[in-house]
């Protein structure tokens, strides 16, 4: 769509992709390329309390994956938070989530963390968490729960307290900086905030030491890492190259396409999910696989209401859905498969869990699932 609307307005798509990230969508920015053009657009400006989709990172099969495809590259923990976008105008602070919903009032804490902080103006983007009193992480829905309700909000605070690690900035001091270099923007993060709000990082083009770093990230309780191009810029709502994550177990984040209901024990309930990987060249979804593995009583019931919520029509004991529903899904390896579209199936694939607090949009790429499977083969 955005190619579509470079391309009719006669504008670079650079430029209306750039627009598009400071207006947080198409639509606005799409009448104003066709309507004035370029001179349109430069009213699109990163501005605070307006805040914009995040960018994303694709997958990498493991830090030396990561390496060879970055370079020397800064690594940083990969936390099972919920991701945060911080604004920052004097001394009123909002907090957004990374559906672009403000959540200030559920997390009163992340607001009072920057309220030291002495930049004026300043959007800020990183990951809110849970942690027990030794450091480690609780389960991400006790993290997902902060944010679901405005009640009881001290009560809540006192029995999981959130903390907040931040690792980029997007606009520092009224400037606008996500056309700066990876390591400029992280300099700036770590030059404004106190060291206990920043992410843990090591920059480092060694293999032994950005595999340490890995495996003590992991041994905190963290999924992993995340290692990111030095020179790369902030690619608001983009899956960029520049950022890629390393996990100890493969997982993929995937689409619900269609289910089918179950039997025997599982009979009245959907079951057997159908599930794909988001195709970024054309918006579509390239089914994997189906899996009815992992599932909970308690998630079984979910699912079937959520999935009938979003029915679209039904073949047999197929129901097929609209492409919203997130599920986190863990595999073994990726394999060559002519059953599948894509070219791919998942192994002994299995639902973690659902991802309520992300849209399809944000699923996972068929990028990442050949990046995953080239890995594997050691190409």
């Amino acid at each position: 769509m955005l190619e579509a609307i470079a391309k009719a307005a006669g504008l670079p798509p650079a430029k209306v992709r750039a627009a598009a990230m400071r207006a947080g969508g198409l639509p606005a920015v799409a009448q104003a390329a066709l309507a004035e053009g370029e001179a349109g657009l430069s009213r699109f400006a990163l501005t605070v309390f307006h805040p914009v989709q995040p960018m994303l990172a694709q997958t990498a099969a493991d830090v030396a994956d990561a390496l060879e495809r970055l370079g020397k590259a800064g690594f940083e923990w990969k936390l099972d938070g919920v991701r945060v976008q911080a604004h920052k105008s004097g001394d009123e602070i909002r907090v957004y989530t990374r559906d672009l919903n403000e959540a200030t009032s559920a997390v009163p804490e992340i607001a009072a963390a920057l309220r030291a902080c002495g930049e004026r103006e300043l959007i800020l983007d990183g990951e809110a968490i849970a942690l027990r009193p030794d450091g480690k992480p609780y389960p991400f829905q006790d993290t997902m729960s902060r944010f679901g309700s405005r009640l009881e909000v001290e009560a809540r605070r006192a029995e999981r307290p959130l903390s907040v690690f931040f690792f980029d900035c997007l606009l520092a001091d009224g400037k606008d900086i996500t056309g700066a270099k990876s390591e400029e923007r992280f300099a700036t993060v770590a030059r404004l905030l106190p060291r206990d709000l920043v992410i843990p990082r090591l920059v480092t083009d060694e293999p032994d030491a950005a595999q340490a770093f890995y495996e003590d990230a992991l041994a905190r309780g963290h999924e992993g890492v995340m290692a990111k191009a030095l020179d790369a810029p902030y690619e608001a709502g983009s899956r960029g190259a520049g950022w890629l994550k390393v996990k100890n177990a493969h997982t993929l984040d995937l689409v619900v396409l269609a289910v089918e209901w179950g039997s025997g024990r599982r009979k009245g309930w959907l079951s057997n999910l159908h599930l794909g990987a988001l195709d970024a060249e054309t918006g579509g979804f390239v089914m994997l696989g189906k899996t009815f593995k992992g599932m909970t009583d308690k998630m079984l019931a979910w699912q079937t209401e959520k999935l009938l919520s979003l029915e679209t029509s039904r073949e047999g004991h197929v129901v097929r859905v609209r492409p919203e529903l997130v599920a986190e899904i863990a595999f073994n390896e990726i394999q060559a498969s002519p059953r599948y579209p894509g070219g791919y199936a998942l192994r002994f694939a299995r639902v973690k869990r659902y991802r309520e607090d992300k849209t399809a949009r944000d699923a996972d790429t068929m990028a990442s699932v050949r990046a995953i499977y080239e890995g594997q083969r050691g190409s």
